[in-house]
Formats: structure tokens, C-alpha cells, sequence
């Protein structure tokens, strides 16, 4: 069941691999899969750790390397770059298919899910992080929760979902242009990390 757990919750191929291969869930089947986890930035590590199922199965030492590998994107983020891959991506130099856009904001899967169902709302309008949104981004800033409302509906989380808004590097933002995850289809722990 441990096992079951951990699977659903990192979905890569190369990860089920590595599972497969062990019997236990100890340091030697844990190891690889933080290294699987750090090449690829998936944050999903973190939410094993969380995951009440197996809090009391794992080591407590994934627990402590599972929260660093997870700050380490974001303390290396740069606040102060001038572009940042959502900028390309509102501006269309990189292809991605909107779940939603409109004059404002845009809507596409996150390429490195935590969930089953994990969105990134984006304004339109290149502001870093929440702390630095004035008061003329009001609007826009509830635009944005409205359209994150929208999607959910539109992909089906009628049974709940939560959405996170990560500012700077104590917040564990990795990219410095505002933005919305939204996160369905599986229970949510708190505290969230």
C-alpha cells in the first residue's frame, strides 16, 4: 500500500522503475528518486513527504532532503530577470495550449504536476510576485481568482481544489512573474509544506 502510494503520487516512468526495483521504501529506493526529483524540479517529493499515509512509513531523512530540494529552485530564481518563461509563453514564443485566455490572463497545465489536476493561472501583465502587485493590479488580481474559479469548473473539480500563489524565495517561488497553481483532484494536506 506504501508502495501503491508512493507510485500514484510520482508518475514518471523512471520513477515506477526505480520503485519497482525496491521491496521497502528505506534510502536506497529513496535516494534515487530525490536525484529523479531534483533533475526534473519536481515538487511533487514534498507532497510524499506530506502525504499522511506515508509520514509515518518514511525516513525522516527524505522528510529534511525533500524540503531542500524543494527551496533550492527558488533560492537560485532570479527576482530581478528581465524575461522569465511565462513572459514567452503570454507573448507566444513558446507553444502551449491554453485551458482559458482572454485579454488579461492565460490558463495551461503545469509541466511538472503535484497533482492530478495542476493549472497555472497567469496575468498577462508581467508583475514578479504578489508583494510587488500596486493597487491599480486589484482588479486584476481578483480577475485572476475569478478565471481560476472558471477553469475548475471547466475541468471538473466540483469536489474541491486549492490554489497557491508562491511569493519569493521563503515562498518557494522559481519563477519570478505572478502566477496561480491550481491544484485538484486528490486530497489536500495542511499545512501545505
Amino acid at each position: 500500500s506504501r508502495m501503491h502510494a508512493y507510485r500514484g503520487l510520482l508518475r514518471s516512468p523512471t520513477a515506477t522503475r526505480l520503485l519497482a526495483a525496491s521491496s521497502t521504501l528505506n534510502t536506497a529506493a529513496v535516494d534515487p528518486l530525490l536525484g529523479l526529483a531534483k533533475r526534473r524540479h519536481l515538487k511533487t517529493i514534498v507532497g510524499v513527504a506530506a502525504s499522511p499515509c506515508l509520514t509515518g512509513h518514511l525516513p525522516a531523512l527524505l522528510k529534511s532532503r525533500a524540503m531542500s530540494d524543494k527551496v533550492e529552485p527558488s533560492a537560485a530564481a532570479d527576482a530581478e530577470q528581465s524575461d522569465t518563461i511565462f513572459g514567452k509563453i503570454v507573448r507566444k514564443e513558446v507553444e502551449v495550449n491554453f485551458l482559458f485566455e482572454d485579454g488579461k490572463c492565460v490558463a495551461f497545465q503545469d509541466v511538472n504536476p503535484v497533482a492530478p489536476v495542476h493549472i497555472l493561472v497567469i496575468p498577462k501583465k508581467p508583475i514578479r510576485m504578489l508583494s510587488r502587485a500596486t493597487d491599480d493590479d486589484t482588479e486584476l488580481l481578483g480577475h485572476l481568482l475569478q478565471v481560476a474559479k472558471t477553469v475548475a469548473e471547466q475541468v471538473g473539480l466540483e469536489k474541491g481544489y486549492r490554489i497557491v500563489i508562491n511569493n519569493g524565495p521563503d515562498g518557494g517561488q522559481s519563477v519570478y512573474h505572478l502566477h496561480l497553481h491550481l491544484l485538484g483532484k486528490r486530497q489536500m494536506t495542511w499545512p501545505p509544506g
